[in-house]
C-alpha cells in the first residue's frame, strides 16, 4: 500500500510518500509545494497549492492519504490560513477518492519518536532511522513523511485488531 503524508503550510506544503509492506516502510518520494506571497493573493496561493499537489498525487498514485491536524496558535488569522491551506491538503486526495486519516502533531510525534512533544531535529532523526538513506527535501517535508509512517503504524494496528476480532468471531 502506499501512503501519502501531507504536512499542511500555507508557504511551505510539505509531502512524502511511502511504501507499506506488512511491518515494512520503503521511501518513494518526498518534497515541498511552494506559496509565497509573490504568488498574489491569498486565492492565487492556495490555487498554486492545490495544482502542486495534485501533480504529486497524479504522479505517485497513492492508495491512502494522513494530514496533520491545524496546529492553533495565539494569531487567529495566520491559524485561519492554515486551516484554508489544510483544506487543500484534505482536498486533493478527497478528489482522488482517497480515504485520509488525520493526526495530532503529538500523535505523530508520539509515533514516530516516542514523546509527543519532541523536536523538529528529533522527528528528522527519527525518520531517516525508519527509511535509512533517504535525502529529505526539508522540515516539511520530514514531517509529512513522519505523517506517512504514523498512518502506516495505524493502519497496521487496525489491522492487528481486525484480524483478532474475526478470530474471535470464527
Amino acid at each position: 500500500m502506499r501512503v501519502i503524508g501531507i504536512d499542511p503550510g500555507l508557504r511551505n506544503l510539505g509531502w512524502g510518500i511511502i511504501d507499506v509492506a506488512g511491518a515494512r516502510i520503503t521511501h518513494v518520494a518526498n518534497g515541498i509545494c511552494h506559496s509565497d506571497g509573490a504568488d498574489g493573493d491569498l486565492a492565487f496561493r492556495l490555487c498554486a497549492l492545490h495544482r502542486q499537489l495534485t501533480d504529486v498525487v497524479q504522479t505517485y498514485h497513492p492508495d491512502e492519504a494522513a494530514v496533520e491536524h491545524t496546529f492553533v496558535n495565539k494569531d487567529a488569522v495566520a491559524t485561519l490560513k492554515l486551516g484554508q491551506a489544510r483544506g487543500i491538503a484534505l482536498l486533493v486526495p478527497a478528489q482522488a477518492g482517497l480515504m485520509v486519516g488525520e493526526y495530532a502533531p503529538n500523535a505523530v510525534k508520539k509515533t514516530v519518536v516516542g514523546v509527543g512533544h519532541a523536536a523538529k531535529v528529533q522527528v528528522d532523526h527519527m525518520v531517516r532511522l525508519h527509511l535509512p538513506g533517504v535525502k529529505i527535501a526539508g522540515p516539511d517535508a520530514a514531517d509529512a513523511l513522519a505523517i506517512a509512517i504514523c498512518h502506516a503504524h495505524h493502519m497496521q494496528s487496525a489491522g492487528r485488531l481486525q484480524a483478532a476480532l474475526k478470530r474471535a468471531a470464527g
